[in-house]
């Protein structure tokens, strides 16, 4: 290699490695590094007005505001700072918020009330390995919040409304602790999923009224959609809401046949056989590509977030990876009044994937998904190679999930049959080497066990106790609330009102998703399922070979059931598995509404029928 090319590669690993534990992110003169910051002294007020600001000034005085946020993203902020935002406008620039408040005195971050319009050209980007969400793991992904490296932050943004302006992470908070964030308003100016009514249907061809949101054009009888910095064709994958019941579901309307044209402002779809649109159904479409996030917590402690409201998000939702304690408080997601959308997420709520400490979901509203509402799991790794007595080479297997620090010295792992779901043992992790973004060698503490081809690990130390609470969950395409964690788990005082397949959904499996794992302590209780897919409560574990219970310790009573057919709830190799004291609205018996396979100590009992 000649001197300047080694000298040019030395300084570019130097940069990235100057921005802690952060490879590929866009370091600059906006976005300066830790150890190019300096440190603001403290029990100082900072302000911004993006419209009469100037950076120039002191931005210490309301009198003399900065513009934008590129001197707070100069500073690392001291305990009592306070950063106050006091006009909304336009915003070209990322805040990139470095802060090491306390408990006593955090660093305090304040909007005025109004709108700001976040543009992705020259915002902040990284790349991050999100999981189940890696169809794009090289591309650098833009933020329009992003606290990184930080400790005790209280953002306020009361009557804020941030309208993204092209697909970005909403907020980001990577590896901090004590993060509070309340009151604001996330949408998108463009939606990046795309939405039409049938106004009227014939043998050859239907009127189709578009959303305004919805921009597109017709070249050579082809639609594609188009927003702010993307563009797709229309394809496939469709979702069909029912504007009369409110329920919502997923339709495969294959448009390689049709044609599109424009004939005033009706858009007409003609075809010699109708793929299957509906006269006065809605039908929402998107770019299937899982490119990003709504919102991405990584590696992060004691997060809170209350009455924030979400209109849309594009990518899965709000991402929560590796976090230890999360409280989300009066959380509502769906389309913004008067805006016409049926459509509020581009895929999930809420997921979360390898967490610990405790989730808490409380009076919240979560609606109008393209996938479920919320997600909580683990991740399997496969055992590819055994290279010493006390080590495995284990990898990551789904192309959604990969990448990430799944490991860390100190963590305790479960090793897994993927045909019985069973452990057969389990380790100390002493370390662990990161090898390529889907292999990692790990250091166990221990001799490992034998092990058969297939058999995978699960990180037991980051399992989270799971709290849902007082929560609407409604017009979902999929399912409800997926739980797979072995420690306690409760969903009670919750209202599920068409969810199109399960509302509760108790899975498992190390062979499709790899999404990990048992459930040992789960009480559902003092909920009401209405119009629910069925059956409603699903206890389906992937395991091949019964050679015991996978799950365990399920207590359901106290409900009230209004079914639309006779699947109220399927259980299967599980055990310990109580029923009682809930009201049933259907005309089917009991030992119809409930179907146990391979299941023992089973108590069925006080539950109530009443003819629909």
């Amino acid at each position: 290699m000649n001197r300047n090319k080694y000298t040019c590669l030395l300084l570019l690993m130097l940069l990235l490695e100057s921005f802690p534990n952060q490879l590929h992110a866009q370091v600059n003169a906006l976005y300066p590094s830790y150890n190019n910051r300096r440190y603001s002294p403290g029990k100082t007020t900072y302000f911004i007005d993006p419209n009469k600001g100037n950076d120039q000034n002191s931005g210490t005085s309301v009198k003399y505001p900065w513009k934008s946020f590129r001197k707070a993203n100069q500073l690392i902020f001291a305990a009592g700072d306070k950063l106050m935002v006091i006009a909304p406008g336009k915003l070209d620039q990322s805040l990139v918020m470095m802060a090491h408040g306390n408990q006593a005195s955090p660093v305090s971050i304040n909007f005025a009330p109004g709108r700001y319009d976040f543009y992705p050209d020259s915002a902040f980007k990284t790349r991050f390995n999100i999981s189940n969400t890696n169809d794009t793991p090289l591309a650098l992904k833009a933020i329009a919040l992003y606290f990184v490296d930080s400790r005790y932050i209280k953002l306020t943004a009361r009557g804020v409304q941030f309208v993204l302006r092209g697909k970005m992470i909403e907020t980001c908070v990577d590896r901090c602790q004590n993060i509070t964030m309340e009151g604001i308003s996330f949408d998108y100016k463009r939606p990046t999923v795309s939405e039409l009514k049938v106004t009227a249907v014939t043998p050859n061809y239907v009127d189709l009224k578009v959303h305004p949101d919805s921009k597109y054009t017709i070249l050579d009888s082809v639609l594609t959609w188009e927003g702010e910095g993307w563009r797709y064709k229309t394809g496939w994958y469709w979702q069909e809401f029912n504007p009369e019941t409110g329920n919502v579901s997923r339709v495969d309307l294959s448009m390689g046949n049709v044609k599109f044209a424009q004939h005033d402002s009706v858009l007409k779809a003609y075809f010699i056989h109708n793929p299957g649109f509906k006269k006065g159904m809605i039908y929402q479409t998107r770019d299937v590509t899982r490119d990003c996030a709504g919102i991405f917590l990584q590696r992060s402690k004691n997060i809170t977030l209350k009455n924030i409201h979400i209109y849309f998000m594009h990518g899965m939702g709000m991402v929560s990876q590796y976090c230890d304690n999360i409280s989300i408080d009066s959380l509502t997601v769906k389309p913004a009044p008067n805006s016409g959308r049926t459509c509020s997420a581009w895929a999930d709520i809420l997921h979360f994937s390898g967490c610990r400490g405790t989730i808490k979901i409380n009076h919240s509203y979560l609606s109008a998904a393209n996938d479920d509402a919320v997600n909580v799991h683990g991740t399997f790794l496969k055992i590819v190679e055994k290279p010493s007595p006390n080590q495995v080479i284990v990898r990551f297997m789904h192309d959604q999930t990969y990448g990430f620090d799944a490991f860390k010295a100190g963590d305790s792992v479960d090793f897994i049959h993927p045909a019985t779901l069973l452990p057969f043992g389990n380790n100390l992790i002493t370390a662990q080497k990161k090898i390529d973004d889907k292999t990692i060698l790990l250091t166990l503490q221990k001799s490992v066990p034998a092990v058969t081809n297939g058999d995978v690990v699960e990180n037991i130390s980051w399992t989270p106790k799971l709290l849902i609470q007082n929560t609407i969950i409604t017009r979902i395409p999929t399912r409800g609330i997926l739980v797979t964690t072995r420690r306690k788990a409760i969903i009670e005082n919750c209202t599920f009102k068409n969810v199109n397949s399960s509302s509760v959904l108790v899975e498992d499996d190390a062979s499709s998703w790899y999404e990990s794992g048992m459930v040992r302590d789960l009480t559902i209780r003092k909920n009401t399922f209405i119009s629910s897919g069925e059956p409603v409560i699903s206890i389906h574990p992937e395991n091949k070979i019964d050679q015991g219970a996978v799950h365990k310790n399920i207590a359901i009573y106290n409900n009230s059931f209004l079914l639309t057919a006779v699947s109220l709830l399927s259980a299967e190799n599980a055990s310990n598995i109580s029923f009682f004291n809930n009201v049933i609205h259907s005309n089917a018996s009991i030992d119809k509404l409930v179907i146990w396979k391979n299941c023992t100590n089973v108590k069925l009992y006080g539950n109530s029928i009443l003819k629909k």
